[in-house]
């Protein structure tokens, strides 16, 4: 993994689903509020046990993990 030292994932948290800091908060949770309309602000005053740091590693990680793979959608057909 690069360097994502907020990311933790552990098979027995969460189902070894990418993390933060260990806590049962996914990335994938911060992305889809992220994604749905919920401020950054909005998220930390709802989870206040997250930084704003959380956060935007979440979406880094998010989009590292996004250009990983390559599918050539003319042969997905």
């Amino acid at each position: 993994m690069s360097n994502f030292a907020r990311i933790t994932q552990n098979p027995a948290v969460m189902g070894g689903k990418p993390c933060i800091r260990g806590m049962r908060v996914t990335v994938g949770m911060i992305v889809g509020q992220i994604g749905a309309g919920v401020t950054i602000d909005q998220l930390l005053a709802d989870y206040p046990y997250l930084e704003r740091e959380d956060v935007l590693e979440a979406l880094r990680y998010a989009a590292w993990r996004a250009q990983e793979r390559e599918i050539d959608l003319a042969s997905a057909k």
